[in-house]
């Protein structure tokens, strides 16, 4: 039973996670009767396994100021073809909205994210903390028989520092300048413009500190979801956006859906105000984001333009 993995959590929490399990299971199901030859019926999911907080323990509700710890899942699929890009998460994705948003059956966040059985082994295999972490504390909430976990390897601080040094010069600098280019177009009253490079320079921050600490980021252009994970690997960032008001929650909620609706939405609407404040946060990210990758890097934070 599934419960039997998370006496440490209440049981109205268990009861949620059941409930995700559930759907989770139902829209991989549901997804592979559409198929119409027998190898893309093949799907099948290997493991599912709770990590972060609330396998720890250690998971925060504050209503006062808004911040939730959020469901942390890896899905293990059999395949590459079911992983990250299936349709089938996307539908389960939507769920996890609707019942977080509309229809109230979850009280608390849902994030999943799908690999292949491969792909896990070979990140632990090797050493990538994110997936070491999840194999070493996560919770095992369901497993087929038969698909044991690679061991790790053990990254040298040599190895670690290289590949963190890599990811950072590859992030860091085009987040840097696509804030400047947000800053450019709200001169030129150019707003659509200006909330989706503001996007596209927190999604570079979100990914740089999750590679640099992690060495692992979702491939996904959610910003709700890229902070949710690196506020759970790095809570020092949940200050740089708050929750407390209706102007904070709109604004970023602006944000996250410019990456589309900006470019493409003739419905988006974004005010300068609302962009300025964004700018000030973006401007914190980053400085926070530096801040944190300062010890991966070698001690020394980095320059920041």
């Amino acid at each position: 039973m599934l419960a039997d993995h998370l006496t440490h959590l209440p049981e109205r929490k268990r009861r949620e996670l059941e409930r995700v399990a559930q759907i989770l299971f139902e829209e991989f199901e549901d997804a592979l009767k559409t198929k119409l030859s027998d190898k893309s019926k093949r799907g099948r999911i290997l493991k599912l396994i709770l990590f972060g907080s609330y396998a720890r323990g250690d998971w925060v509700e504050d209503r006062k100021s808004g911040y939730l710890s959020d469901y942390d899942l890896l899905v293990v699929v059999n395949e590459e073809r079911f992983a990250e890009q299936h349709e089938a998460w996307e539908k389960a994705a939507e769920r996890f909205v609707q019942g977080l948003t509309i229809t109230h059956e979850f009280a608390t966040p849902v994030n999943f994210i799908v690999h292949s059985y491969q792909d896990v082994n070979s990140q632990l295999a090797q050493g990538r903390p994110f997936f070491v972490d999840i194999a070493r504390d996560g919770i095992m909430l369901y497993e087929a028989p038969g698909f044991p976990l690679a061991s790790s390897k053990t990254l040298t601080l040599e190895e670690a520092r290289n590949q963190a040094r890599q990811h950072f010069e590859r992030w860091f600098p085009s987040a840097i300048y696509c804030l400047k280019q947000a800053e450019y177009a709200i001169k030129d009253n150019q707003l659509n413009h200006a909330a989706f490079d503001l996007h596209q320079a927190s999604e570079r921050l979100y990914h740089c500190v999750l590679l640099v600490l992690a060495f692992y980021s979702p491939k996904s252009h959610r910003l709700v979801f890229l902070r949710s994970q690196a506020e759970r690997l790095a809570p020092k960032l949940i200050d740089v956006w708050p929750r407390d008001t209706k102007f904070a929650k709109r604004s970023f909620a602006r944000l996250d859906r410019a990456y589309v609706d900006a470019r493409y939405s003739p419905a988006y609407e974004i005010t300068e105000e609302e962009l300025t404040w964004l700018v000030e946060r973006v401007t914190m990210l980053q400085e926070a984001v530096a801040k944190l990758c300062a010890e991966p890097l070698g001690g020394r934070e980095p320059h920041t333009p």
